[in-house]
């Protein structure tokens, strides 16, 4: 049977800030999760991210902060690869769409997507009303430009898409729109652009994203949240036209031989997704596989593409990317032939997660209020593998939640160091004192002994099950569920007792908690990497304990374990965060 294979990509963060925990928690840990697990099944995966450098929000940084652009973005760029590494998110590839190292494949990708748009009718160029800044003498690109949302009324929206709603709008349509660059009421002006004809497209998105409501059909689980944004944006309001094009030279240049090309770039949201691609094409490059490589992941039908991304960019990746793909196609079917692109075999979307600090009330997380816990600073003080628990844990998978830092401080020490911890620290110690670290003689078990190993494999196949289905903070539960019955079995079968009469008995139960140990370690290991591999060292087992197949395998009597180690550090409410 083929491995199956998987393309998975991660939200391109924008290099123009440091990551906190709301970020980490909308796309990279479930994607990393997910990964982890897949090659733990023996797929073939490729996991691909890099930071969004073009467009406004960098240039706009970049201005407050009195540096260049081309410096800013590097410099975040790299933050963010360490950041990321301290987690454990291992991609295969973090590139930047405007870094020295990927910046001529990156255009090259993009401009060919435009072009190849372009010469099949599906850009309208047309003259529009655009606004522009007296004062600053220049066009405002859409970040540049403030206002109130009018379909939800909050007075912060962006020119190009309201954050408080989700919705994404022309910036000609905020209400009292206001300059970034020099606090003034702008005027509009007449400008040029290239519009992609979302409507000549709409019915073969809308049938696509209606396929999707089947899982059985598709062979994917799509969360309500994405469906319910992307097609219910096409049934109540249609596809208009969208520009593509921008007023602005921190780009990808649009590639056209006329005049009024010139200065413009390609949108950011156009070229930001086509980075997926061009960072693919650079890795298999990097791999000695040519970058035509690329295809094998992009245009084979059976490699499964699924996106990572938080909320506020589902309409992007659930119907602007997906169109500017059909747009590519030869023919009008809904998935590309061999040698066309694939539609995403799935769109996973996570809510955006609030914050509540100590006697505050829940706020939405802000660097400019300071309202944030950023990746950086957390990992100077704590391990990576809490954080990686409690947002998984919390994991806003079907609407928003929040991270609270009592709660996060409770359930690593109520959950992971009372569950998982105290019950691998019990049986090391239990076994280096009496059976000489080395795992007893099964003996002759009963039904309670079989209940217990049985509960191990349903765990395996259940949260398989979850993790199949993209249901992170389910499948977490599952594998909790037998950290907790291992304590319990321990309880009950008394060994601490036993030792002192019946070491047979004693050594039966011991033997039935190292199984158990055994399972857990591999089942934990998409979720918490790093209390893996020390659970690994303690129970000496080879490079493979991942294998998720082999999760229920049984250690050999005798098997020498390793060194007790301290796998879970208590939290001290005093020394998180000054709480």
């Amino acid at each position: 049977m083929p491995r199956r294979r998987f393309l998975i990509t991660a939200a391109l963060p924008y290099s123009n800030g440091r990551l906190h925990v709301g970020h980490i928690a909308g796309a990279y840990v479930p994607a990393d999760i997910y990964v982890r697990y897949l090659r733990a099944t023996g797929a073939d995966v490729r996991f691909i991210c890099g930071s969004d450098d073009n467009g406004v929000a960098a240039l706009k940084t970049a201005r407050e902060q009195n540096r260049a652009v081309e410096e800013l973005t590097a410099h975040y760029n790299a933050s963010q690869q360490r950041d990321f590494a301290g987690l454990g998110i291992e991609f295969d590839i973090f590139g930047g769409t405007h870094q020295p190292e990927y910046v001529d494949i990156h255009e090259r990708f993009s401009q060919d997507f435009f072009l190849k748009i372009h010469e099949k009718g599906l850009f309208t160029k047309r003259t529009a009303e655009q606004l522009y800044d007296l004062e600053a003498k220049q066009f405002l690109p859409d970040r540049f430009v403030r206002g109130t949302c009018p379909h939800c009324a909050n007075d912060q929206a962006f020119g190009d898409q309201c954050e408080e709603c989700g919705r994404s709008m022309d910036q000609t349509g905020l209400i009292h729109p206001v300059s970034m660059l020099s606090g003034t009421t702008p005027e509009l002006r007449k400008t040029i652009h290239w519009y992609l004809r979302l409507d000549r497209l709409q019915s073969r998105l809308s049938s696509w994203l209606a396929g999707k409501k089947d899982a059985r059909a598709c062979g994917a689980v799509w969360r309500p949240t994405v469906l319910n944004q992307s097609l219910g944006r096409i049934e109540s309001e249609g596809l208009p036209e969208r520009a593509m094009t921008r007023d602005l030279t921190w780009g990808v240049p649009v590639p056209l031989d006329d005049p009024d090309a010139k200065g413009k770039s390609l949108y950011v949201w156009f070229d930001a997704p086509i980075g997926y691609v061009s960072f693919t094409a650079a890795l298999c490059k990097q791999q000695g596989e040519g970058a035509d490589g690329y295809a094998h992941w992009w245009k084979d039908p059976d490699c499964k593409v699924v996106h990572f991304i938080g909320e506020d960019n589902i309409v992007f990746h659930a119907i602007t990317w997906p169109a500017m793909m059909l747009a590519t196609h030869d023919s009008d079917s809904l998935q590309g032939k061999l040698g066309e692109y694939q539609l995403p075999h799935n769109v996973v979307a996570n809510s955006f997660l609030n914050i509540k600090f100590p006697g505050k009330e829940e706020e939405k997380i802000s660097k400019s209020r300071g309202s944030a816990i950023w990746i950086e600073d957390y990992l100077k003080s704590f391990d990576p593998d809490p954080l990686r628990y409690y947002l998984t844990a919390v994991a806003p998978e079907a609407a928003r939640t929040a991270f609270d830092l009592d709660d996060f401080i409770a359930r690593n020490n109520g959950e992971l160091l009372n569950a998982l911890g105290n019950f691998f620290n019990r049986t090391m110690t239990f076994v280096h004192n009496y059976f000489d670290g080395k795992v007893p003689p099964a003996g002759q078990r009963d039904e309670q002994d079989g209940r217990q190993l049985e509960r191990r494999i349903q765990a395996r196949d259940r949260a398989g099950e979850e993790l199949e289905a993209c249901h992170f903070k389910a499948a977490l539960g599952e594998v909790m569920a037998l950290a907790r019955a291992g304590n319990a079995y321990f309880d009950a079968t008394k060994p601490f007792l036993s030792r002192k009469n019946d070491m047979a008995a004693c050594g039966r139960a011991v033997n039935v908690c190292f199984q158990t140990a055994r399972t857990l370690t591999a089942l934990i290991a998409p979720f918490l990497p790093f209390t893996a591999d020390r659970c690994a060292g303690m129970l000496n087992l080879g490079e493979g304990y991942r294998n998720w197949a082999s999760a229920a395998d049984e250690l050999p009597e005798g098997h020498r374990l390793g060194p007790t180690q301290l796998l879970i550090k208590k939290l001290d409410p005093k020394e998180v965060f000054g709480s």
